[in-house]
C-alpha cells in the first residue's frame, strides 16, 4: 500500500514559504507579496457590524452572500464593461481557492495545463493535485508570456493555459493586442484561458485588460481577490467568473472543500468594493514611487532589472551566489528558479513594504553583489 497519495506526492512546500518560514526576526522581508496599507477603515467596520449583529453566524450560500456577488458584478461592469450577473460568481477563500477550483473542474488527468514559466507557484501544484501535467512556456526577455509560444504548445491533450498579467513573479503587464490573442486563441482551439487578474489594480505602465473582454467564447475564467486589490491579504476573500454552465462546475468542487468563503469576510470585501476607493491609487502611487526605487538602486548596483509595469515585485537578473548571500546578511529574497526552471539565474523580491526598509535593503544588495562579484 502506499502511505500517501501520488498527486501530493509530486508537490512540495512553497520555495517562497520554506524562505519565509526561515527568516529570522531582524530580517528585512522582501521574500512575501503582502501590501504594507491598512484594511480600509470601512471594511474592517461592515466586518465588525456582520459579527456583533450575528449575521455572520452561520453559513451563507455555496457562491457567497447576494450583496457581494452584486458588488463583484458591478465593480467588472464599471471596470471591464463586462456584464455580469451574481450568479456567475463565486466567493472563494482568497484567489488560491480560486485557481484551485478552476483546476478541479475543468483538467481531467493527464491532461495539459500550459503555465508562464517562471510563474507563480501555485499553477504547477494546482495542476498536479487536480491531476493534469503541468507544461511550462518560457517567458520572454521582457517577462512577458508570448501569445504564439502559447499557441505553438498547444497539443491535443491540452485543457487549459494560465495568463496573468500584472504577473508574479515578474510585475509585468502583457499589453492590449497580447490579452486579444490569448482570447483568439482559447476560442480557436477551445482550450480553457485561466485569467489571474488579483494585481489588477497595481498598473504603473500600460493598462489592464483581461482576455474575457474579447473573448467569442465562454473559454475563459476569471481569477481575482480582495487581498492584493484592497490589502485583504488575511481576510481570505477572493472570486471567480465565468459562464453559468462552468461556474455550476466550479461550484459542485468549492461546495465541498470549502462550503463557503468566511461570512465575515463577504461583508468586509462588499463595503470594500461598494465604498471608497481612495486606497486603490494611494497603493498605486506609492508602489509606483517604490518600484522606481528598487530597479535603480539595484540597477547602480550593477544588476539588470526588467522594469516591472504592475504589482509589487521586481525579478533582477543575478550572480551566482547572490541569493544566499543577501539571505545570509538579513534580507529575504526568493530564488528565481522558485518559479520554474526559467526562473533561474534571477531573483524576486517584493517592494510592498516601507521605503525605508527598502532603501536599508538596497544598500545591502548592493553590497551583497559587490561580495559575490
Amino acid at each position: 500500500m502506499t502511505e500517501f497519495s501520488q498527486r501530493v506526492e509530486r508537490i512540495s512546500i512553497s520555495g517562497i514559504r520554506k524562505v519565509f518560514e526561515a527568516a529570522g526576526e531582524d530580517a528585512i522581508n522582501l521574500g512575501i507579496g503582502q501590501p504594507d496599507f491598512p484594511t480600509p477603515e470601512h471594511a474592517r467596520a461592515a466586518a465588525v457590524d456582520a459579527i456583533q449583529s450575528g449575521k455572520a453566524d452561520g453559513y451563507t450560500g455555496n457562491k457567497g452572500i447576494l450583496p457581494l456577488r452584486e458588488a463583484i458584478a458591478t465593480k467588472h461592469e464599471t471596470d471591464q464593461e463586462i456584464s455580469l450577473s451574481p450568479e456567475q460568481i463565486i466567493a472563494t477563500a482568497g484567489g488560491s481557492e480560486a485557481l484551485h477550483i478552476a483546476m478541479e473542474a475543468h483538467v481531467d488527468d493527464g491532461e495539459e495545463v500550459l503555465i508562464p514559466d517562471p510563474g507563480f507557484v501555485s499553477y504547477d501544484a494546482l495542476a498536479k493535485l487536480a491531476g493534469g501535467e503541468p507544461v511550462p512556456v518560457p517567458l520572454r526577455e521582457d517577462l512577458t508570456l508570448d501569445p504564439e509560444a502559447v499557441e505553438d504548445a498547444i497539443t491535443e491533450n491540452t485543457a487549459a493555459f494560465v495568463v496573468n498579467s500584472p504577473g508574479n513573479p515578474t510585475g509585468a503587464v502583457s499589453p492590449e493586442e497580447d490579452i486579444r490573442e490569448f482570447a483568439r486563441i482559447a476560442d480557436e482551439h477551445d482550450v480553457l484561458c485561466i485569467s489571474d487578474e488579483v494585481y489588477e489594480y497595481t498598473v504603473f505602465d500600460g493598462e489592464f485588460r483581461s482576455p474575457i473582454e474579447y473573448a467569442e467564447t465562454d473559454n475563459v475564467v476569471v481569477v481575482n481577490s480582495a487581498s492584493k486589490l484592497f490589502s485583504m491579504t488575511g481576510w481570505r476573500l477572493g472570486w471567480v467568473y465565468g459562464s453559468e454552465r462552468r461556474v455550476e462546475r466550479m461550484l459542485r468542487v468549492h461546495q465541498y472543500v470549502q462550503a463557503c468563503a468566511s461570512a465575515p469576510a463577504q461583508y468586509a470585501a462588499e463595503a470594500a468594493l461598494s465604498g471608497p476607493r481612495d486606497i486603490v491609487d494611494e497603493m498605486t502611487d506609492s508602489f509606483r514611487e517604490r518600484r522606481d526605487l528598487v530597479v535603480d538602486g539595484l540597477t547602480d548596483a550593477g544588476l539588470e532589472v526588467p522594469t516591472p509595469g504592475g504589482a509589487f515585485y521586481a525579478m533582477p537578473e543575478v550572480p551566482e551566489g547572490w541569493v544566499d548571500e543577501v539571505l545570509s546578511r538579513g534580507v529575504i529574497v526568493v530564488p528565481g528558479d522558485a518559479f520554474g526552471e526559467h526562473g533561474a539565474g534571477y531573483a524576486r523580491l517584493s517592494y510592498a513594504t516601507g521605503t525605508e526598509e527598502l532603501k536599508e535593503a538596497i544598500e545591502i544588495m548592493a553590497d551583497a553583489t559587490r561580495a559575490v562579484r
